[in-house]
């Protein structure tokens, strides 16, 4: 189609010289007097004007299907880009199972992670809040037993807590203290054993 396009460019070239080749004899032949012949050369010269815009027409009609054809051939290759986009789209969700296979797949993290919190929470010998609170409520009550006054919590900005009263050798406060420090040896050992499977 494009060579026919091009020779019927090469034809309206051609046309377009005859034209002004015929307008030029008619001027000549009218300068001698020759009106009939001029006559004739500005026939031939119309009707040359007629198959140059009849040429103009199929041209243009010409360069439409081109167009045409050109667009076409782009839509079919951004279907056929489609098409394989698709298959290739279709082997991967089969791959990962379909949408089953990705709700199984999201279950069994979630489970995994719930396994690894618990397992941590083993071995890191993390407390409840409920543990927490016990624990730092014996806290304060040995303090209070301890240095006879207020935790620091509540002790004013610029007031020092006073100096402990009682003797920190008894055999009752070292008690406490190894017991505490057994407890501290037993937690580390629990925590450093490895986990049955």
């Amino acid at each position: 189609m494009k060579l026919q396009r091009d020779k019927l460019r090469q034809y309206q070239k051609r046309i377009t010289v005859l034209t002004a080749r015929e307008t030029a004899i008619a001027r000549d032949l009218l300068s001698r007097g020759d009106k009939p012949r001029a006559l004739l050369a500005l026939r031939r010269k119309k009707y040359q004007e007629t198959l140059l815009s009849r040429t103009d027409a199929q041209l243009s009609t010409l360069e439409q299907l081109t167009q045409d054809v050109e667009f076409a051939l782009v839509q079919k290759d951004v279907l056929f880009g489609i098409e394989q986009g698709t298959k290739v789209l279709k082997e991967i969700q089969r791959e990962m199972g379909g949408l089953e296979g990705v709700e199984k797949l999201l279950e069994e993290t979630e489970e995994a992670r719930a396994y690894q919190r618990e397992v941590s929470e083993m071995l890191g010998g993390r407390m409840s809040n409920q543990d927490e609170d016990e624990v730092e409520d014996e806290l304060e009550a040995l303090e209070k037993e301890v240095t006879g006054a207020l935790p620091t919590t509540q002790l004013q900005e610029n007031q020092l807590p006073s100096a402990p009263t009682t003797d920190l050798t008894s055999p009752t406060e070292r008690s406490r203290v190894e017991a505490r420090r057994a407890r501290a040896r037993e937690r580390a050992k629990a925590a450093s054993e490895p986990m049955p499977a």
